[in-house]
């Protein structure tokens, strides 16, 4: 028996669902490895789906308020947290998400130091474009989630996180990484077209249960603009369209292409995962047997 089964791929690829199926197979908990699903009262924009965990305990999500900044460090944090929590029970962790960089620092044992705010580096960036800032980042040695550098905060953040390990190298020589050795990770693979057709749909459903009316509450609520922009994606554009400055048809269509875009890059990232050494089982999102595949692979 394993002692982590990962479910990970891309955005609308279903992961929720088949992680939910398997957990009730196994009776295991499911552990969030999605960047924003841990903050409250952004449910419809990060996909937060609850209705679909039957009775599954879950962990790390709405954890933090919005309008926070979690990271990295926090992350392996309190995911090790759930895991030695989850084991201590008898159960078996489920980590499931769309987070590369998450996913990939948990198989990977990474152990980070707590990155403090680089004021003067900040000032120095500010300004610059968001195409500016990801060419420093591209010509960084990182192990940054460059799958959520969409807005210019959340870059100048992962800039500060690097600089910080080449101005700090004892930083990580103090804290070696200690790989999970029996984990399974199981990839949802979806093809493009597919895809491309459930973000689209995916879109004008939350849109439909309103998710405009959710970051009208998030912004009512004294969340500044900039906080939910940092966020990027859903926050970003819809945050973007409430304050006025752009339409809803230009919020709807560039969202739209943002999270194409972003499901690419996911997939670019689990495929460079398989080319780091960690092994990936893909089985296809709407295989009948898609869970018992799993079971014969725990």
């Amino acid at each position: 028996m394993k002692s982590l089964v990962v479910i990970t791929g891309p955005t609308a690829s279903g992961k929720t669902r088949r992680a939910v199926d398997v957990a009730l197979r196994i009776g295991g908990e499911i552990i969030s490895a999605d960047s924003r699903q841990v903050y409250r009262g952004m449910d419809l924009g990060t996909g937060k789906d609850l209705g679909e965990y039957a009775g599954v305990p879950y962990h790390l999500i709405d954890i933090c308020p919005a309008g926070f900044k979690y990271n990295l460090y926090m992350f392996l944090r309190d995911c090790n947290a759930a895991i030695d929590d989850i084991r201590s029970r008898g159960k078996i962790p489920v980590l499931c998400g769309g987070t590369g960089l998450y996913v990939e620092s948990v198989l990977r044992g990474t152990r980070l130091p707590e990155v403090p705010e680089n004021k003067e580096l900040r000032r120095s960036l500010a300004g610059k474009p968001l195409d500016e800032l990801a060419a420093i980042l591209s010509g960084m040695k990182t192990l940054h989630n460059t799958t959520d550098i969409d807005t210019c905060a959340r870059a100048i953040r992962a800039i500060e996180i690097q600089r910080y390990y080449v101005e700090h190298p004892e930083a990580d020589a103090t804290l070696p990484s200690v790989p999970v050795r029996d984990a399974l990770v199981i990839g949802v693979d979806i093809d493009r077209d597919t895809r491309r057709r459930r973000i689209s749909e995916r879109l004008r459903q939350r849109l439909d249960d309103g998710m405009v009316d959710e970051v009208r509450r998030l912004l009512d609520s004294g969340i500044p603009a900039d906080d939910l922009i940092y966020y990027g994606l859903e926050y970003k554009y819809l945050t973007l369209y409430v304050t006025g400055q752009i339409s809803r048809e230009q919020m709807e269509r560039d969202l739209e292409i943002a999270i194409h875009q972003f499901a690419k890059r996911q997939m670019t990232w689990f495929r460079g995962m398989e080319r780091r050494g960690f092994h990936i089982d893909w089985i296809p999102w709407d295989a009948p047997d898609f869970t018992d595949r799993v079971l014969s692979l725990i």
